[in-house]
């Protein structure tokens, strides 16, 4: 069995295990103070359209370019898409942020409870279109061109799992993809290994920039994507349907003129997704509001947050793994601007079961390409990702006040709300916060608004 994709958790140890291995022998000595390594630097944050040190100015502003450029029928866009430039689905308070664009997903279960993958007619049922959850809201025909020809996307009756996915903020990614795998999985473990329910699911999934090796997912609400290029180019195809290098093939030909792979290399050697990448690389990660934060309010609800364990799932701060290191299949060595740092992301970036999983897999067409899924998975006896079907990532909630829809479907309006929905995993702290006094819920509550 072909095992690429896994779980790197003790507790459900199904696939992969990568657990820690235990306290260091007694006979081991600490390091001496003169080798101890550096401490780690707080990583700059700010919502000023300006590089967090990964690239000058001058390439920041060229690449936010290529980030906010809106593609045109020419440039390759469809033939099915959602948006016409990145910038659509990020953009607030500034390139790169949430935005209130929604896509939607869909499938059923079969009689095992097992999801299936939706099969979604176009042009009238000459096509059928398989291995996606992502339901395209756009098209680019019927047009003058191909008058007849009508490729719109429906829900089939048949699809009874039906959800929103509300558009995440990129800010500060490449601090989270800097974050190194044993950190994510000591997180899980520690989890796990408590007397807590909340155990989280690290996810390894494919680096597609390098092939046959994985890492553990941190991008999008299923932890489907490991690294920025590998999102970059998934978004590229099913979000604006322009093919690149990791994504070769056209969700659809019909209505389709445009040669493949639609992303080339321009003059610099360079495709969009690689200026995407590097855009999502140099963002500033959001930072608080410094008047809330100073409140008492805030301040004692920061500390409740904590205590009634909101904070093992929405971990306040994490340490991206030290400049020099290779990710990524080796294809991006973390450097400077990016290495040792703090954030304070207020997510372990795990998938967890809180009630409110929308029942969908993650697509292995999808998020991997065809060739990924017919010679990585086609074999196995089991699809590790049904284990994402009712697991979300922890939302992160760093610029959670810029948010006035919440959780992954958009469908809590107020962080009482939010709060009060989870379950599963989550009951117990869901519990404890009901539990509080009114002036203890206003202080978390306060707290959340700093953010």
């Amino acid at each position: 069995m072909k095992t690429w994709v896994g779980v790197a958790i003790c507790s459900i140890g199904v696939f992969a295990v990568a657990c820690s291995t235990g306290p260091h022998p007694a006979s081991q000595q600490p390091p001496s103070r003169a080798n101890l390594p550096a401490p780690p630097l707080p990583a700059p944050t700010g919502f000023n359209n300006a590089s967090n040190g990964f690239t000058d100015a001058p390439t920041y502003q060229a690449d936010q370019a290529k980030f906010d450029e809106v593609e045109q029928i020419g440039d390759g866009l469809g033939p099915l898409y959602n948006a016409q430039s990145c910038r659509e689905c990020h953009q607030n308070p500034s390139s790169g942020g949430n935005s209130q664009v929604m896509e939607v997903r869909v499938g059923h279960n079969d009689r095992q409870g097992r999801f299936v993958f939706p099969e979604i007619p176009i042009n009238g049922g000459s096509e059928v279109i398989k291995g996606r959850t992502l339901v395209n809201q756009r098209a680019i025909c019927p047009s003058g061109a191909f008058p007849e020809t009508n490729i719109q996307e429906r829900v089939p009756q048949s699809e009874n799992i039906r959800t929103f996915r509300v558009s995440l903020s990129l800010l500060g990614a490449g601090f989270v993809e800097a974050v190194a795998d044993s950190t994510l999985i000591a997180i899980a473990d520690r989890q796990c290994r408590s007397d807590r329910r909340i155990c989280g699911v690290a996810l390894r999934v494919p680096v597609l920039e390098s092939p046959g090796m994985t890492r553990v997912g941190r991008f999008g609400w299923k932890d489907q994507q490991a690294s920025l290029l590998s999102f970059s180019g998934d978004a590229y195809l099913n979000e604006m349907g322009i093919t690149n290098s990791l994504f070769p093939d056209e969700v659809t030909t019909l209505c389709n003129t445009v040669s493949e792979p639609n992303d080339k290399a321009g003059a610099d050697g360079l495709s969009d997704i690689d200026h995407f990448t590097r855009f999502m690389r140099a963002t500033k990660p959001p930072t608080r509001d410094a008047r809330l934060s100073a409140t008492a309010a805030a301040q004692r609800g920061e500390a409740l947050f904590a205590k009634i364990g909101c904070s093992v799932c929405h971990v306040p701060t994490l340490t991206t793994a030290r400049a020099g290191t290779a990710v990524n299949g080796a294809k991006f060595i973390v450097p400077d601007a990016l290495g040792n740092k703090t954030f304070h992301p207020y997510s372990d970036y795990l998938l967890h079961d809180i009630g409110t999983g929308d029942g969908v897999a993650i697509a292995m067409v999808e998020h991997y390409g065809r060739h990924v899924y017919e010679t990585r998975w086609q074999d196995m006896p089991l699809d590790p990702t049904q284990l994402s079907a009712n697991r979300m990532r922890t939302a992160p909630l760093w610029g959670v006040r810029m948010r006035s829809m919440l959780m992954h479907d958009g469908a809590s309006l107020t962080f009482r709300d939010a709060i009060t929905r989870h379950r599963g995993e989550a009951s117990d702290v869901t519990k404890r916060f009901e539990g509080s006094s009114k002036q203890e819920q206003e202080a978390i509550l306060a707290f959340l608004g700093s953010l």
